[in-house]
């Protein structure tokens, strides 16, 4: 593939060895997306990142410098991997023993969602529209939506708004003025209309 044909732009010291990339992407010096990874429109994938044969992201998808999106990642569309965000795809990694990509273990990442820098993402996870793990988090279980994590591993500490601001006490975002509401199913947050 090359940057013109596709309406990708590949920096001249990156590499994307994908046919499966949409218009409008930016591969970025000492990137490399590996043949068979699935790249979205306007996605942003910055020096030093690595998106894996088997992984796919969506539309608008931000890949941070030094990033690591392994086999099996899946991030929906206006996702956020802030810098050397690292996923993971093996609970029992060893040398001798390889795999194939039926035996990896998935992870989803939500539409909205935002990791911060340095985040661990255990694999096995899903992790919710618009949630939000603070730098430095490992997230070993799943996240709901709305729901801010920190820590390792990450444990809930709040709720945020789908603009990333933090909720008050009665799930009210004073940055945009949306109001929230439990989701019918108890598992997160729902946006009142």
């Amino acid at each position: 593939m090359t940057a013109t044909e596709a309406g990708v732009f590949v920096h001249p010291k990156g590499l994307c060895e994908s046919d499966e990339v949409g218009a409008g992407t930016r591969v970025w010096a000492f990137a490399h997306v590996l043949p068979g990874a699935k790249v979205g429109r306007d996605c942003n994938i910055c020096d030093g990142a690595f998106v894996e044969t088997g992984a796919a992201l969506g539309d608008r998808v931000t890949v941070k410098n030094g990033t690591l999106v392994f086999s099996g990642v899946t991030c929906e569309d206006e996702v956020f991997l802030g810098p050397n965000v690292l996923f993971t795809n093996d609970f029992r990694p060893r040398a001798a023993i390889r795999k194939g990509p039926d035996e990896l273990v998935a992870t989803l990442v939500r539409r909205g969602a935002t990791l911060g820098a340095g985040t661990v993402v255990v694999c096995g996870v899903e992790i919710g529209r618009y949630a939000f793990a603070a730098a430095g988090s490992v997230v070993t279980r799943d996240v709901a939506p709305h729901a801010f994590v920190a820590g390792n591993p990450a444990r809930q500490k709040g709720w945020v708004c789908e603009c990333g601001a933090r909720l008050d006490e009665v799930l009210h975002c004073a940055e945009c003025r949306r109001d929230y509401t439990v989701s019918p199913d108890g598992i997160g947050l729902a946006e009142i209309a």
